[in-house]
């Protein structure tokens, strides 16, 4: 049986918490958790970059000198790529970075992923996490609490204005919800922080 401790927002010990040894203590596969982060990374790209070809720059209608007599080299426009301000050879396109991958292999790498921070010991459960009103001093005063680094990744059980507002000014904190828990954001961030509740629901989804 796997068990953590179980934490109130005062940093306080309350109980423990069993995890799922399907899920937080799932075999380690480091190359399809690489695939999955370089799929995941590839995905954010927007692909909009672009250069103009010889046949896009605008002038360059006409031979800039007769082929010959002049002692110079032959030229058939100005918008060669040979020139400045000339056309692009090979230049980037817009295109689609998108990768695909089985969903088993993602979660496989996900499961992964959450077996490391279970065993760095870098995974925390809370009972829950509510503000009356967004307070970032509030949100920041449980940190010391708990006794976490500033680079921390929280995940609830579903969204709340007051706790990711708390949190939005505050470097190296992002909070959100199972149903886009990524392993980008689990590798990125030096502490999970997971309610009682997320743990429940990410377990149902992976289990």
């Amino acid at each position: 049986m796997l068990e953590i401790d179980l934490y109130n927002m005062e940093g306080k010990k309350t109980g423990t918490l069993e995890l799922s040894e399907d899920v937080f203590n799932a075999s380690i596969n480091e190359a399809v958790m690489h695939q999955a982060l370089v799929r995941q990374l590839a995905n954010m790209r927007r692909g909009t970059h672009s250069t103009k070809t010889r046949a896009e720059v605008s002038g360059g209608g006409r031979k800039p000198w007769r082929q010959k007599g002049t002692g110079r080299s032959r030229h058939g426009s100005i918008r060669s790529p040979l020139w400045r301000g000339g056309g692009i050879t090979f230049g980037p396109k817009p295109r689609d970075y998108t990768q695909k991958m089985p969903r088993k292999m993602r979660r496989l790498a996900l499961k992964g992923a959450l077996t490391t921070k279970v065993k760095d010991g870098k995974m925390i459960a809370l009972e829950s996490i509510s503000f009356e009103e967004p307070k970032t001093k509030k949100f920041i005063g449980m940190m010391r609490d708990l006794k976490l680094p500033e680079n921390a990744l929280f995940v609830i059980e579903a969204n709340n204005y007051e706790v990711e507002k708390s949190a939005s000014n505050i470097p190296g904190v992002k909070v959100i919800t199972p149903d886009v828990l990524n392993i980008f954001d689990i590798l990125k961030h030096d502490r999970l922080v997971v309610t009682k509740e997320a743990v429940r629901l990410v377990t149902e989804v992976l289990a």
